[in-house]
């Protein structure tokens, strides 16, 4: 016997007639989720009629109507009953539920105080966020340390010695340049008042003093953020894109202890050393500008230094630079730690990274030089 050639077209549709007070929409076929993922099916019920007061609707013949289905004509319906329709007992429960349960989280006004009061509330909770985390990162990398002097012979050298390569022995040439651009600029500009005052000489006081305490420790520090700084959040970034911190997670392994001390530790050793060239070639800077300004000879300029530096100067420089090595290597952890894993959250953390360690190191500098002049050094 052959098969029936017509089937029953379950594709969701409807059609108007004519009704005693209007026209009546009339939905027919299965008005299901497995029928709405057909392609087309969205474009063809676009010209569904609005509902209005004329408007009846008999919701009888079709075939199926499951929650997806009712959520469609609910939504249609502006979320209100129309004022004529026909249906089914079961149809009446599924859009009842599909009512109770619909709701439209109300949006708050654009613009005006209330959104700038609910967008600084957002920065300051991410801002205290970072606190939290940067202050639970400052811990276990204590606990870390701990763990180190503990067992000595388990810490991660091979790491520690390419970290302190990287960022020490490759930063020599810029940070010398650098060093070496800001001392003449600094002596050239110095020499021009001290000229009108006799006062050639005290050339070497200024610059001994600002290039040791201040500038030399900050430039390089800045340096580095800008170079090293992201390029620790950078990789870190990409060991979360690339799922490597899971593993690593999985495995056991603690990221503050292979991944956070190696730099840390790496960077506190590196930023003095780096802070001493770069203000080395300063001075080596000044030096030849003062000679070519002023006429002082570098000899006069060697011996003179030592008496215009004392040594709780230098020392002071020294120390702001393992601060800000610790300091610079802890931020660049942290926001390569809270990288997302995509791309975009990388590229901004990044930049976050570099801007908030150049922030935090003049902020430091700063309160070193109030801390320290009023103790009188």
């Amino acid at each position: 016997m052959d098969a029936p050639s017509t089937m029953t077209d379950a594709t969701p549709r409807f059609e108007q007639a004519p009704a005693p007070q209007g026209f009546a929409v009339r939905l027919l076929g299965e008005w299901t989720a497995a029928q709405f993922a057909r392609p087309g099916v969205f474009r063809g019920l676009r010209r569904l009629p609005a509902s209005g007061g004329t408007q009846a609707w008999d919701l009888r013949q079709a075939a199926q109507l499951d929650h997806v289905g009712a959520q469609l004509l609910w939504d249609h319906w502006g979320q209100r009953w129309p004022d004529r329709i026909e249906l089914l007992p079961t149809q009446r429960a599924i859009l009842e539920r599909v009512a109770q349960f619909t709701y439209l989280p109300q949006r708050a006004p654009r613009g005006g105080w209330y959104a700038q009061y609910l967008e600084v509330g957002a920065k300051l909770w991410g801002a205290a966020g970072h606190m939290r985390g940067f202050i639970t990162l400052i811990g276990q990398l204590t606990l870390d340390l701990r763990e180190l002097l503990r067992a000595p012979h388990q810490a991660p050298w091979r790491d520690f010695t390419g970290h302190l390569y990287r960022i020490g022995a490759t930063a020599l040439p810029i940070t010398a340049l650098v060093g070496g651009l800001i001392g003449v600029v600094l002596a050239y500009l110095t020499s021009q008042q001290l000229r009108q005052f006799g006062a050639d000489a005290y050339i070497v006081d200024i610059l001994g003093i600002a290039l040791v305490r201040e500038l030399g420790p900050m430039l390089a520090a800045i340096l580095i953020a800008g170079r090293s700084g992201s390029a620790i959040t950078a990789q870190i970034g990409v060991m979360r894109v690339t799922d490597e911190l899971d593993a690593m997670r999985v495995m056991g392994i603690s990221h503050t202890y292979r991944l956070v001390m190696p730099r840390a530790m790496a960077l506190s050793i590196a930023m003095p050393l780096i802070s001493g060239w770069t203000t080395i070639a300063g001075l080596i800077g000044g030096m030849v500008a003062a000679d070519l300004s002023l006429g002082i000879s570098p000899i006069f300029f060697v011996k003179a230094l030592p008496a215009a530096v004392s040594l709780p100067n230098l020392l002071l420089g020294m120390s702001k630079s393992v601060a800000f090595g610790i300091l610079i290597a802890l931020i660049g952890c942290h926001f390569g730690l809270r990288v997302r894993p995509n791309t975009e959250s990388l590229g901004q953390g990044t930049t976050a990274s570099v801007v908030t360690a150049i922030t935090m190191v003049i902020l430091v500098d700063a309160l070193f030089a109030v801390l320290f002049s009023s103790v009188g050094i």
